[in-house]
Order: structure tokens, then sequence, then C-alpha cells
């Protein structure tokens, strides 16, 4: 099998590339344009093209790429950043709902049907319950998530239209490494930020300490980058063959949640480590709780996370990302 993989040199992209090899998905073709993927993520058996979906100039040689004999296509590549989104919608719009519907376009050309597309639990914005559900209503609350639902939207009217046959996976909040040199370099989401205040010695900013939770911190499901990975593996061989055209989505978390005041007490634990932190004011577009329900990717694809928030925490301290 064939695949082509958007976002490839990325954090979770190259962790993913990294096990598809390893797990008998031996012709991987990646495109990326490196705005924030690193191409010495990337074996040396990967075909690699830097390219951005955005640009719709490049659609046409994106097409020729699919073209190629491709299989199945895992759509990684987005930003990322709630708090960037907020500040800069107009990017979050036109890079990932550009991408995304640039590589439809290509797909269709190409006659490619099969998509892995990654989702994430901000299309549910902040729902009435802590816990949720695919059938949550989606009420995106940033530019981000809205970015992502829009971007559903479009995988829908394409499995109307022509056929796409695509997995949605609504990701919660991922963190760890498989080693270093795969590491999220970003300091954006909490597990890298709290890893980045422990090297540099700072303090680490806890957005908000007065939301109605126990400890009055925010909380999340965190899933470890490799059973997220697990998950597109899965979720991939589910698409073989392609004989139901249509959209099916899936929360990947672990059905538990962590405060942030849980996840740094986590980190003081472990031997050696100090970190000083300060609370300050909320951030604009966090939801105040969220834990996936995963009784449906359970039920239906047999998958379940193998890691805590504990196993994440150590993950994430012993692999350090390289320094460039």
């Amino acid at each position: 099998m064939h695949l082509l993989v958007t976002g490839g040199a990325g954090y979770i992209g190259s962790h993913f590339v990294s096990k598809a090899l390893e797990n008998n998905f031996p012709k991987i073709t990646v495109v990326d344009d490196l705005s924030t993927g690193l191409e010495r993520r990337l074996p040396d058996l990967v075909e690699f093209e830097q390219l951005d979906l955005a640009d719709t100039s490049r659609t046409t040689r994106l097409t020729e790429i699919l073209r190629d004999d491709v299989d199945a296509v895992v759509h990684f590549a987005a930003k990322k950043a709630v708090g960037e989104s907020v500040v800069n919608p107009e990017r979050y719009f036109h890079d990932n709902i550009g991408g995304t519907i640039n590589l439809l376009s290509a797909m269709r050309q190409a006659n490619v049907t099969n998509l892995i597309f990654s989702s994430s639990a901000a299309v549910y914005g902040e729902p009435d319950s802590a816990v949720v559900y695919e059938t949550t209503p989606c009420n995106p609350i940033n530019p981000y998530g809205q970015s992502k639902w829009v971007s559903e939207l479009a995988l829908e009217n394409a499995a109307s239209a022509w056929g796409l046959t695509a997995i949605a996976l609504r990701y919660f909040n991922v963190a760890g490494a498989l080693n270093s040199s795969l590491a999220d370099t970003t300091t954006s989401n909490l597990m890298p930020a709290i890893r980045n205040r422990i090297t540099q010695r700072k303090t680490l900013q806890i957005f908000g300490n007065d939301y109605d939770t126990p400890d009055g911190t925010c909380i999340r499901d965190y899933i470890h980058i490799l059973d997220l990975v697990d998950a597109h593996l899965v979720a991939l061989r589910s698409l073989e063959p392609a004989t139901n055209p249509g959209l099916n989505t899936y929360n990947v978390g672990t059905g538990f949640g962590s405060s942030v005041r849980e996840i740094v007490s986590s980190f003081h634990d472990l031997p050696g480590v100090n970190l000083d932190y300060e609370y300050t004011e909320r951030r604009t577009g966090d939801p105040e709780a969220l834990t996936a329900n995963v009784e449906k990717i359970a039920t239906q694809l047999s998958w379940r996370a193998k890691y805590n928030a504990s196993d994440i925490v150590e993950s994430v301290v012993d692999n350090p990302p390289l320094q460039d």
C-alpha cells in the first residue's frame, strides 16, 4: 500500500511515518511545507517533497504525486495552536481549510478515495457535559476548532459528491515521544511547555485557577503519541478495501481527564525535577473540561489507549527534543 502523508515532517506526522514503516507500510510519500516540520525527522526510505497544500498553484503537482499509485492519504498538515488561531484566524482558515480543500480536489482528480483526517476535540467547543461523544453537537469556540469542523464538513460533502471514504480522528491532548529526534519542538501545548520551563528553569504560567473543576484548573484527556499513531494504523486498515463511501468520526483519547494542576504534580513527582508555577488569567478559547468517550472506536475498531498520563509525563521528560 502506497501512502501519501501530508505534514509528515511534523511532530505527529513523523511519529506516524516512523511506526507505519515498522508496520508493513513500506512505500510512503511525504509532503510538507516545513513551516513547522523538520526534514531531519524523515527516514531515508521515505520520498519527500516540500509542498504547501494551501497554495492552489501546487494542486496540479499534488495531483501528479497522487497519481503515482497512491492508495490512501493520511492528512496531518495543519496549524494547531489555539491561542495563535485567536490572534490570526485568517491564517488558520487559509492553511487548514484551504489545504484540505486543495487536497480533496487533487484526490478527486487522481481518483484516490481513501483518507484519514487529523481532526480535533476542539470541534466540540465547550459542550454542556465534560465527557463528549461523537454525537455531541459541534460548536467550536476558536478558529482552530472551526477550521477542523469546516474541514470535516468538506469531507462529508466529498463523500456524497464523488465517493470519498474517510475517517476523521478527533484527537484530544497529544503528548510524549518515541525518541528525542521526533519529540515535539513547540511549547504551545501544556506538556512541552512544562518541559521547556524545567529546562530553562523558568516559571510555568497556568492559565486560570477559577474554573468549576475540583482544583480550579482546566481538565483535559491526555493521549500518548504512540497510542494516537496506533489508532491511525488501525483506522487505516479499516479502510481496506474502500467499499463504503462516507465519513466516520472517532474520538481518540483515554476516556480519563487530568487537570493542569495534576499534570504539574506528575512532573514534580519525577526525581530531580523542579518546577515553579504561577496562576495567570484564563486564555481565550480554552474550554473548562473536555474528556473523550471512546466506546465507539473501541467497539467498531477494537482500539483502546494503552498509556496513561503518568506514562506520557515520563516520556516527555525522557525524550527532550534535539536542538537544531
